[in-house]
């Protein structure tokens, strides 16, 4: 089943609760308006659930899992008003016709992580759990994450590390400023936390970051002559890597350090399209749109609809 493990769609309903918001994020209208940011113009075509379904299938997708935008910061708001939006976005995200699923997320802001509604979402069909790498940047954040990740491990369900909310940009910065240095810092230190203090505590977890981890793993010959890699031959088969918007030498290069069997197709529409890497065998790209996918996603059953 070809599969595209990152999409972001907002159903209806949380929509209207981010309109009826009037400290950010915040839509005004199609106007996204978040803290410290620019106000930014969401294309309302981006959320159309029929035309995003059809262009699913004309990008040979099967299936397509759906993510909260963590950079909007909803997981860091008071839990009173973390919990509606996402209430909002797991039943409207659930309910998305086929080719989609959905990944859960969790208020992190209240005093211990709540459990029990991660177990409701992954037994109303969610894939798996999604947190910011901004909440597992080092041993406490991965420490105060364990009992999520707890969860997670029991239902035998992955954990997709996804960038999360930027600090300002300096006020000279291009648009692109966000996606290529504080999200790809927050990939790069939440993949090192992860080998330094996730896995040990989580030994089976099936852990995915999002944009090749900002391409972490090519840096195992630095980690090597500093003291901290000195199995950095050995692959942890484990961790995924997902591919959006990164092409054909980025693949090629941590397919190098990793193998090809933990590389995992994604997009990040609408925000990017779907790349698919040039690796030079159609065996490639079934590993990464088909093979590994399924490994990373483990059985399936249908969501509720």
């Amino acid at each position: 089943m070809p599969t595209d493990v990152h999409q972001h769609i907002w159903p209806q309903e949380f929509i209207a609760l981010l309109r009826a918001r009037t400290a950010p994020p915040r839509l005004d209208g199609w106007t996204l308006h978040l803290p410290g940011e620019p106000p930014y113009a969401v294309d309302p075509a981006d959320h159309d659930i029929a035309a995003r379904a059809r262009l699913a299938r004309a990008d040979g997708v099967d299936r397509a899992l759906v993510s909260l935008s963590s950079p909007l910061g909803i997981e860091y708001l008071p839990p009173d008003e973390a919990g509606p939006l996402l209430d909002a976005f797991h039943a409207g995200a659930l309910e998305l016709p086929e080719p989609f699923g959905v990944w859960a997320s969790a208020c992190l802001s209240a005093p211990e992580p709540d459990t029990a509604a991660l177990r409701r979402e992954l037994a109303h069909g969610c894939a798996g759990l999604q947190l910011p790498a901004t909440a597992l940047l080092d041993a406490a954040g991965w420490e105060r994450c364990t009992p999520l990740l707890d969860v997670a491990a029991e239902a035998d369900k992955p954990v997709f590390v996804h960038p999360g909310a930027a600090p300002p940009a300096p006020g000279t910065a291009p648009a692109w400023w966000p996606a290529m240095v504080p999200y790809l810092q927050q990939m790069h230190a939440s993949w090192f936390a992860f080998r330094a203090f996730g896995r040990a505590r989580h030994p089976r977890l099936r852990v995915c970051f999002a944009a090749l981890a900002g391409l972490a793993p090519l840096h195992g010959e630095r980690l090597t002559a500093r003291g901290g890699g000195r199995d950095r031959g050995r692959v942890d088969h484990e961790v995924f890597y997902e591919t959006s918007s990164y092409g054909t030498r980025a693949v090629d290069a941590l397919v190098r350090a990793v193998g090809i069997d933990v590389v995992v197709s994604g997009s990040d529409r609408p925000y990017a399209e779907p790349v698919i890497p040039d690796l030079g065998a159609e065996a490639a790209v079934h590993a990464l749109r088909t093979a590994n996918p399924a490994r990373l996603l483990g059985p399936t059953k249908g969501a509720p609809r």
